[in-house]
């Protein structure tokens, strides 16, 4: 079993080859095995969310969990974010460790006084008396023509809260061993998932493995440009690292893989190497995570730079709804490559 902190290898920094005995698995099966293991593992967790128990979940992430655990454990909650958010205070409170699915993140703005105000903060109102074993799990982001209100990128705006824990998995292999840190971790983790990641396959061990907050995965690399991303956008760089390769231009590819904790050693040791940063960010751009970062890397690795930073983001407008514009308004492999081209004035 590989746990963090206390077992050396495999090194969680770079990407892994896959192995034998390594099962390929969608994103959706491995964030199931997750919970279950853990499930398996500690009577005291359980799962609630609309749609999680006897429809399989909206997304099926949750697919036959009900028949293994029962309906004690797996709970299907009303359309009430507010309501069954607060019940995941209260329940952790008294020694239990929820996981709760937001079938969006868009929704989760109504439970906002909940997992904002209340759970972030409780630790350090009670004066430790209280931690916060909980993960807010859901789909976060422009999930294929479901229009503005259904289109948040949350993390922008939820990062900014100290006493929380953010995870934002770019691949089935990260999201079981990120989300299984998430559950066994004391203080609430916010987990952001993608719907249009959710059958994305990729090979994941059969054996348990844990993977540490706060330590990047190198998943490409190269001298010219250091690209930082998480999440979904993390597969556009690879894309646009792909294209840039074909014209003779290599870069390192950093999956942040959680902004809270933010592997800020990382970038730095990147930016040490290429002299140039781009960061990619499927938030809008005012006050946003690339927006962080660049500034956490003009305040502590300004001497390292041989140009200004610069941040792709999606428009700053309301996600929209046609295909064809959906597409174009997301940090996509195009705007990366004329990113990267600019910060090596290659236009």
């Amino acid at each position: 079993m590989y746990i963090a902190n206390t077992c050396p290898k495999p090194d969680f920094r770079k990407t892994l080859p896959s192995r034998e005995g390594d099962r390929l698995l969608q994103f959706r099966e491995a964030l199931r095995e997750a919970m279950t293991e853990e499930m398996r593992r500690d009577d005291r967790v359980f799962l609630m969310g609309e749609e999680v128990a006897y429809y399989n979940g909206a997304y099926k992430v949750s697919q036959g969990m009900l028949d293994e655990f029962g309906p004690k454990r797996i709970i299907d909650a009303p359309i009430s974010e507010n309501g069954f958010a607060g019940l995941a205070v209260g329940a952790a409170m008294y020694g239990l460790r929820p996981i709760i699915e937001f079938m969006s993140w868009s929704f989760s703005l109504v439970a906002a006084d909940q997992i904002l105000n209340n759970a972030p903060k409780m630790l350090y109102m009670s004066g430790g008396q209280w931690n916060m074993p909980i993960v807010f799990r859901g789909n976060d982001g422009a999930g294929g023509q479901l229009g503005s209100t259904h289109s948040w990128c949350v993390e922008g705006l939820y990062a900014n809260v100290p006493g929380l824990k953010m995870a934002i998995p770019s691949n089935p292999y990260d999201a079981k061993g990120l989300l299984k840190s998430a559950i066994i971790d004391d203080d609430p983790v916010f987990f952001l998932e993608s719907e249009r990641m959710l059958a994305d396959k990729a090979h994941v061990p059969a054996e348990e493995y844990y993977i540490p907050f706060g330590q990047a995965r190198l998943a490409r690399e190269g001298a010219d440009c250091t690209l930082v991303s998480f999440g979904r956008p993390v597969n556009f760089c690879l894309d646009a690292a792909e294209e840039l390769a074909k014209e003779g231009i290599d870069v390192d590819v950093l999956d942040m893989r959680t902004i809270r904790p933010l592997d800020k050693d990382s970038i730095i040791r990147s930016l040490k190497k290429t002299g140039r940063v781009v960061v990619v960010d499927q938030c809008w751009p005012f006050a946003s995570v690339a927006s962080e970062v660049i500034t956490q890397v003009v305040e502590h690795a300004f001497d390292y730079l041989d140009h200004q930073p610069i941040r792709v983001n999606s428009d700053d407008v309301p996600t929209p709804y046609a295909k064809s514009l959906e597409a174009e308004y997301l940090p996509h492999k195009g705007k990366i490559i004329r990113a990267v081209k600019a910060s090596l004035h290659r236009l």
